[in-house]
């Protein structure tokens, strides 16, 4: 299951990401990554239980705990816990898309994303994707 570039480039008109495994340190994708797409636009949402902000942005400790709309759930963890925040993801009615980081893979959670009617996207880095499509 792999997305398409017509489909990657509707994820990226969205505008609210959840980033969930977000990092405080600078130097790690976890951090880089969505420091970029904020830096670009995006309304990034931290997803950290260990952190109280990012970026200088309140940080929740799971995606289910986010106020208002996401369009897109980013993921920074490792595959075998990424699961249960794909079950979070299909179980908002906001969430257009769910996108797992290069090097993430989970293929059963995503039939079930695919089943709920949400975009997925796996073992592919939004930020690569982000430059070669849109900056």
């Amino acid at each position: 299951m792999s997305a398409t570039t017509e489909q990657i480039g509707q994820i990226l008109d969205h505008d609210t990401v959840a980033v969930v495994g977000c990092s405080t340190t600078p130097g790690k994708a976890a951090h880089d990554v969505p420091r970029y797409l904020l830096d670009h636009g995006y309304d990034v949402v931290p997803v950290n239980p260990t952190a109280d902000e990012v970026f200088g942005r309140e940080a929740y400790d799971s995606l289910g705990e986010v106020p208002g709309d996401v369009d897109v759930v980013n993921v920074f963890r490792p595959s075998a816990e990424t699961g249960p925040v794909v079950d979070a993801a299909i179980e908002r009615e906001d969430v257009k898309a769910v996108w797992l980081q290069l090097g993430i893979r989970n293929d059963e959670a995503g039939e079930r994303a695919a089943a709920a009617g949400k975009l997925y996207v796996q073992d592919r880095c939004i930020k690569v994707d982000h430059s070669r499509l849109v900056a």
